[in-house]
């Protein structure tokens, strides 16, 4: 029997038009029915993210940046993955030589940017935060994961190309409603994903593994997971080969879709 329900947020919890209402009230009576909410996504645990969070469990824990931070509805941070230096350093080089615009997190909620541009001006706002302009090679506290918003094109090809081709780091690839011509890559440590926080986090609950773990989601960085829990479900919005994957799939993000699944759930 499922126990705890993992929930994406950009594209499944948050549309371009926001939370649906629905989906709040279907929270509620899940949590009502004895299940754990928690939100496992690749924003960061702090502003809006952390808000959502609170929202759907406040004494739980809850999965962001990809993985590397595991944050209570408190706001503490309780497991956090650090990115090497040399690995920050690389990706701060390919940034830089290819002129793409990149984002720096801390589990300590630091949010570090080159420049603003209208891209990232945008995404500061789809997050509830404002970074801070430094020199990414010397902003303060202990990176978790760096993150690339680009368009596509020959720089971000390149870009990608040489990083999966690094041995110590994995790419997460996203998308956000509100920015739809954006690709959304996070970078962190070799081995941290969401499924590697999502098989820690049942351990700390006490669960028999993943197969009393549900996981909705609806993009590539969801897909992972989607396939190695009891149950995965896939949004209605998501692409052909995630919902190919799911063991169920519901309605589109912007139709409270997530209020089905939950209200679906014993």
């Amino acid at each position: 029997m499922i126990k705890l329900v993992l929930i994406d947020v950009d594209g499944t919890l948050y549309s371009a038009d926001g939370v649906h209402p629905r989906v709040w009230e279907a929270a509620d009576k899940a949590r009502a029915r004895g299940l754990h909410l928690a939100i496992c996504t690749g924003r960061s645990g702090a502003g809006v993210a952390l808000g959502y969070a609170q929202r759907l469990d406040p004494k739980g824990l809850h999965i962001f940046d990809s993985g590397a931070v595991i944050v209570g509805g408190d706001g503490a941070v309780k497991r956090a993955a650090n990115l090497a230096r040399d690995a920050q350093r690389r990706i701060v080089d390919l940034a830089d030589s290819e002129d793409l615009e990149l984002e720096l997190y801390t589990a300590e909620g630091g949010f570090f940017i080159r420049r603003e541009t209208e891209d990232i001006a945008t995404h500061q706002r789809i997050l509830g935060r404002k970074a801070q302009i430094v020199d990414l090679m010397a902003a303060p506290g202990t990176t978790v994961r760096a993150q690339f918003v680009t368009r596509d094109g020959a720089p971000w090809q390149r870009a990608r190309a040489a990083m999966q081709a690094m041995d110590d780091v994995d790419l997460h690839e996203a998308t956000s409603p509100n920015l739809p011509e954006c690709n959304f890559t996070s970078v962190t440590p070799r081995g941290v994903s969401k499924l590697s926080a999502a098989t820690w986090m049942a351990a700390q609950m006490g669960l028999s593994g993943l197969a009393q773990v549900a996981m909705v989601g609806d993009g590539d960085n969801d897909l992972e997971l989607i396939r190695a829990a009891g149950l995965g479900i896939a949004m209605g919005n998501a692409p052909a080969h995630v919902q190919q994957a799911a063991d169920r799939i519901v309605g589109r993000v912007e139709n409270a879709g997530l209020a089905d699944a939950l209200d679906a759930l014993p």
